[in-house]
């Protein structure tokens, strides 16, 4: 299981690579809460998500002959591009495997970034199997978007930044809103702040529909979604909780909070107004939670870590329309 430990050396993996994000705030934002809003800006992280931190930290913990083989790994776009930059800085092939439905933005950035991209069908394919496969065929390491602890030992790395920034604006008492599909950065945050800043607890945000962490917690039973996709916030859609994360999330998490696609995309649209930061859907439920969702919190402060901003110009478009509403 992951420890502190492996977060902190995470760290000093990541120190002169990965970015150290700011904590942004609105007065604007704060109106519409009801409380101090801070949203640390993920979506300003290499390739537009905090994945780099987690794809650096597997990738950088390599052997160096195991990683001259190359890396392989399945994601909707956002691990895709993180592990493509990772492999191509360390001089390593990649081989990405992605949804055939994932924002074309996030199909040809990574690409770009030197990876070779496999399509599948997320309703019909099963992507692990696929992994498996071509990870037997050509000897690859395969790189998990969340159970992995290299991986969340790295995502950890944005808790430990969280923490100091809190300082910094006397936040002692908050909770800290995780944009969540499998697990692997709720997880690796909350450990870092059950280490670094007890005030502060990690709470899982999710879309309707794909509340599988939701459910798991207030059950105490790993549940899974009903459906493979059909929600907006394409990044973060799982079947199910990572084995490694959920247990760490069952011990340090709150409960969850779930949002709609419209309330992402409004979160997306008022982001943009008042932060001028991009987000996709699923970077910004987080966001959504603290302005729409505030009977659910408490605490006199709320800190949403944006995740991501990859999304596409329509998508975007959509979400900027809601302003007009």
């Amino acid at each position: 299981m992951p420890v502190i430990a492996d977060i902190e050396a995470a760290a000093r993996r990541l120190d002169g690579h990965a970015r150290r994000t700011p904590l942004l705030s609105s007065p604007f934002l704060d109106e519409i809460a009801g409380r101090r809003v801070f949203v640390k800006a993920e979506c300003l992280q290499h390739t537009g998500s905090f994945k780099f931190r987690g794809a650096w930290s597997a990738v950088s913990a390599m052997e160096p002959d195991l990683r001259a083989k190359g890396v392989i790994a399945f994601s909707s776009g956002n691990h895709a591009q993180g592990v493509a930059l990772a492999a191509r800085l360390h001089d390593a092939p990649a081989v990405i495997i992605i949804p055939a439905d994932a924002p074309r933005i996030k199909i040809e950035n990574t690409r770009a970034l030197g990876a070779r991209v496999v399509l599948y069908d997320r309703a019909t394919e099963d992507r692990d199997a696929i992994g498996a496969s071509l990870s037997a065929a050509h000897g690859l390491t395969l790189i998990k978007p969340f159970d992995d602890v290299r991986v969340i030992a790295g995502q950890g790395t944005t808790g430990l930044e969280i923490a100091e920034q809190a300082v910094n604006e006397r936040i002692t008492d908050a909770d800290v809103l995780v944009c969540c599909g499998g697990g692997g950065l709720t997880s690796g945050i909350a450990i870092a702040l059950a280490s670094h800043a007890t005030g502060l607890r990690a709470r899982p945000v999710e879309p309707v529909g794909f509340d599988d962490v939701t459910r798991s917690l207030a059950t105490g039973k790993r549940q899974h979604n009903a459906a493979a996709s059909g929600s907006i916030c394409d990044a973060i859609v799982t079947p199910t909780p990572g084995e490694l994360t959920l247990p760490v999330m069952q011990n340090l998490c709150g409960p969850g909070i779930v949002v709609s696609d419209d309330e992402a995309l409004r979160a997306v649209a008022l982001a943009w107004l008042r932060l001028k930061i991009v987000l996709e859907p699923g970077g910004a439920v987080a966001l959504a939670a603290a302005l729409f969702h505030g009977a659910q919190i408490v605490t006199p402060d709320v800190i949403c870590v944006a995740s991501g901003g990859n999304v596409d110009p329509d998508v975007f478009a959509r979400a900027l329309a809601t302003l007009a509403e």
